[in-house]
């Protein structure tokens, strides 16, 4: 029999080779490369975990990965890095791409690297934190007959498994985001951009080649254009700041859709509840900020504006009552009055989606003229996001706290948590206004011929003389004292108590049922 013990390697010569690896593997594209990065402005994608997760608590999988499709040079792990970290304690789930790695492009095994790290998430009920800076597939290895048979699973990769809650998705897009990278932005609950990143199906390079057509990076999917569409959520100077971001964002999310969303040590409000009496200018028309509205009803510090740069006349906002994380969906008067156009409505959809899911409570604030009308409305689809928003709210589960506190008409009323949606609780400020229309539209579309017949036989005086009357009626009929008298708002309130019935509201609102499912 041979003795092939001669012909094997030891433990330290395998221990010494182990060595060598992870040093290559740990140096990533070389030192060359990494130059390049932070020349760029850009951090490396160990330096970016270091900077987003608690210290120490990295834990690696797939280091020694490399690609089918071996090179002249090493691909250390294949242009991704994959593992298990905790975030203010949190265990959660990464995936990070190496920029400083064949620009970060993607084949079979970081494929399938990133593929794994969804799945366990999605399994485990871990957030999944994903670090985006890459350029799109890698070529050969996608190539041809390659292409076929890529490891994509889209029942894991893009959504979670049947059976299984939903969990947070938090992308951070830190360079050109192309391909797989957009891919996973797009999954994301919530996806924080900085200034000079951008984030598009495929780079300048494809889209000159395939089109012709010759585009920058910031041209292509900058953060003024993300914000628009609604790839990007939240935009920030840096990558530090997108690191507190993240943190952030999960600070008022569950680990998965099976838990109650984290509660907080209460704080007061920034600014006193008396100011809420005289804030409001009585004049509907007359604009006003509505993030000082909050600042009296809101834990102090706790706002945390999504999709801030889109659709503004509608507020999306994560916050705290009392320490409990809500979601605030408010109207905002300083921009087109309030009315609703397809965006805002489209945004308050997909916000009042996560945190249904997530077991936030929704706050509504309301002070909308109604719908955006028009030519333009209608191309934009006003009417189909105006039905995904209230339907999709007629299902939410969570509490439901709507506060009318100027005025609430026609569809703008009920997508901001109207009877119709049914809210666990919708109260009124005592200077609300409830109605199909507002006075002034109303009075004149109704009242037309009344206004031409009395113009016709007096003259414009006569005229001026019935539709201020008219007004004045239509005024009366607006005030929330007969709604309230027929229990069509389930109360009054004074403005000082609107945190105190908020809290109510939530509490009750879960009743003595589990807070998911």
């Amino acid at each position: 029999m041979t003795d092939t013990s001669a012909a094997r390697a030891t433990m330290k010569e395998r221990l010494e080779e182990l060595a060598r690896r992870r040093e290559v593997a740990l140096g990533m594209g070389g030192p060359a490369k990494i130059e390049r990065q932070h020349a760029a402005g850009r951090l490396t994608v160990r330096e970016r975990i270091t900077g987003v997760v608690d210290e120490g608590s990295f834990f690696e999988i797939g280091l020694l990965a490399e690609p089918e499709l071996r090179h002249e040079r090493p691909i250390p792990g294949d242009g991704a890095v994959t593992g298990f970290a905790r975030i203010d304690g949190r265990p959660v789930c990464v995936i990070g791409i190496d920029a400083t790695t064949l620009a970060g492009t993607t084949a079979p095994v970081s494929m399938r690297k990133q593929g794994r790290m969804a799945e366990v998430a999605a399994r485990k009920g871990l957030p999944l934190v994903l670090l985006c800076d890459a350029d799109g597939g890698r070529i050969p290895d996608v190539m041809g007959w390659r292409f076929s048979g890529l490891p994509l699973d889209f029942g894991t990769f893009l959504q979670v498994p049947d059976g299984y809650p939903e969990v947070p998705r938090v992308a951070a897009v830190l360079g050109p985001a192309y391909g797989d990278s957009a891919l996973h932005a797009s999954t994301a609950h919530v996806v924080v951009m900085t200034e000079s990143s951008s984030i598009a199906l495929v780079g300048p390079s494809v889209v000159g080649a395939a089109i012709g057509e010759q585009v920058t990076d910031h041209e292509l999917g900058g953060p003024e254009h993300a914000q628009a569409v609604g790839t990007a959520h939240l935009v920030v100077p840096t990558e530090p700041d997108a690191f507190d971001a993240i943190a952030a964002v999960l600070s008022y999310l569950p680990s998965n859709a099976a838990r109650p969303a984290p509660r907080a040590a209460p704080v007061e409000p920034g600014a006193p509840a008396e100011r809420l009496r005289d804030i409001i200018p009585v004049n509907p028309k007359q604009a006003y900020d509505m993030f000082e509205v909050l600042d009296s009803i809101v834990d102090a510090d706790t706002l945390l504006p999504w999709r801030p740069e889109a659709g503004k006349a509608v507020i999306t906002t994560f916050a705290r009552v009392d320490g409990h994380a809500v979601g605030v969906i408010a109207s905002q008067p300083r921009y087109g009055a309030g009315a609703l156009d397809a965006v805002a409505l489209r945004k308050a959809h997909d916000f009042a989606d996560m945190c249904d899911t997530f077991n936030l409570p929704l706050v509504f604030l309301q002070d909308v003229p109604g719908l955006m009308v028009g030519i333009q409305g209608e191309r934009d689809g006003i009417v189909l996001h105006y039905e995904r928003l209230v339907a999709r709210l007629a299902r939410a589960k969570v509490p439901k706290i709507s506060v009318v506190v100027r005025k609430a008409y026609g569809g703008g009323h009920i997508a901001l948590g109207g009877r119709a949606t049914r809210p666990d609780l919708l109260v009124c400020w005592p200077i609300a206004e409830l109605g199909f229309m507002a006075p002034d539209a109303g009075v004149k579309t109704v009242n037309r011929r009344k206004l031409e017949d009395a113009e016709a036989t007096g003259g414009e005086a006569a005229r001026r003389a019935l539709e201020n009357e008219l007004t004045a009626h239509w005024f009366d009929e607006s005030a929330p004292w007969e709604a309230a008298a027929h229990v069509y708002v389930d109360d009054i309130i004074d403005p000082v108590d609107t945190r105190s019935v908020i809290l109510a509201g939530i509490e009750f609102g879960w009743g003595d049922r589990d807070r998911v499912g």
